[in-house]
Formats: C-alpha cells, sequence, structure tokens
C-alpha cells in the first residue's frame, strides 16, 4: 500500500520544503494541479530529478487532447498521469496507448462520477488505476463515506488511489477498504510537523 503526498496550493519553494522532510514515508510524490499550473512542466521535471526513486504523479486532469498532455507529462518526469473519467473515450484510448509506448501508467480521476457503469465501461477499455477522489469542493458538504469508499467494490481487477481530505482520524477507516495507495494532502502539507503526521500516517499502514 503507497502513501501517495499530494503538493497542491504550495509555491516551489514549500514543495520541496516538505519533500526534504517527508521523502523517507512517502512512496507516491503528486505534483498537484494548482502547482502544475503555476509553474508548469518545470516544477515535474525539477521533482522527478532530485527524487528518481520515487513515483512521480503529474496531476494533469486531462479532459481533452489526451495524446499531447499524456506525452507532456511523461516527458517531464512523471510516471503517471491523472485523466478524468467523464473525459471522452477515445481520450482515454488515446492516453493508454501513450502510457503503453512509455511503460508508463494513467490513473483515471473519478471525480464526479456516481454511477458505477461508468467504472465497467472504464475497465473495458483497459483502465487498471482509478483515483477515488472526494474533492476539495465537495469536503465542505462532509466527509469521505462509506457509500464512497464503497464505490468501487466488485471491481479486483482495477487498483483503487482514495483522496479526499484524509486525515489521521479518518485514516484507518479508509485502510479498512484496503486501498492500492492512500492520497494525503493538507493533513501533512498544513500541518504543524509534517515530517511527524507524515511518520505517524505511514506507520498507521502496518
Amino acid at each position: 500500500m503507497n502513501l501517495q503526498l499530494a503538493l497542491d496550493r504550495l509555491t516551489r519553494d514549500e514543495c520541496f520544503q516538505l519533500l526534504k522532510e517527508t521523502e523517507p514515508y512517502v512512496d507516491w510524490i503528486e505534483i498537484g494541479t494548482g502547482v502544475i499550473k503555476e509553474y508548469g512542466m518545470e516544477i515535474v521535471r525539477e521533482v522527478k530529478e532530485c527524487y528518481r526513486e520515487k513515483v512521480i504523479v503529474a496531476d494533469m486532469k486531462t479532459c481533452d487532447a489526451g495524446t499531447h498532455e499524456a506525452i507532456q507529462a511523461f516527458e517531464a518526469g512523471a510516471d503517471i498521469t491523472t485523466v478524468m473519467a467523464f473525459s471522452a473515450d477515445q481520450t482515454i484510448l488515446d492516453t493508454l496507448e501513450v502510457a503503453k509506448r512509455y511503460n508508463k501508467q494513467i490513473m483515471i480521476d473519478l471525480l464526479g462520477v456516481t454511477n458505477q457503469n461508468r467504472l465497467i465501461e472504464l475497465q473495458r477499455l483497459g483502465v487498471n488505476l482509478v483515483s477515488l477522489h472526494f474533492g476539495k469542493d465537495m469536503q465542505k458538504q462532509g466527509e469521505l463515506g462509506a457509500e464512497q469508499l464503497a464505490f468501487t467494490t466488485g471491481f479486483p481487477d482495477v487498483k483503487v488511489a482514495v483522496a479526499g481530505g484524509i486525515n489521521v482520524t479518518s485514516l484507518p477507516r479508509v485502510l479498512k477498504t484496503n486501498p492500492h495507495t492512500v492520497i494525503v494532502g493538507s493533513a501533512i502539507t498544513k500541518a504543524d510537523n509534517p515530517k511527524q503526521t507524515a511518520a505517524h500516517m505511514k506507520g498507521l499502514f502496518n
């Protein structure tokens, strides 16, 4: 099980300081959409250069021009790039083809998907990694609950990353669902002691 640190709504310096503190406890490093919009693909290159042994996730949230954006991400050093589940099937197929060519992965972001039929369709397209994403704005209405966590039940061939305001309190509940990856952002990045918080959360995985 992987701990993915989501770096978002941060400056470049904050990103690298946080990575310096938390690196021993983090498996996957996510360059958030906001950070990519602010600093471009250069920050993906910089993070990969500094942390070659880590899996780098570029949270591109691609919804069109799949071939172009997937190439951008992979050539910048990303190991995984994200594509929105509501994208056209052709967009998803295109990104999967690019990932195969580069020997990389596509993570399909399920943000806003409420019908499991779409998950069935995605699996038929060849998708095997998804993000069960309870968005930032959605979190204003409550925490990631049992209903959301159960959404991917019945799809044993699909690896699931879970994201959505996960913190020290909610993490044990998330871990009970045995996800492939747990994505944590502000619970670590905004903590008084990010290193200590990351170590504690990673320790709960065992």
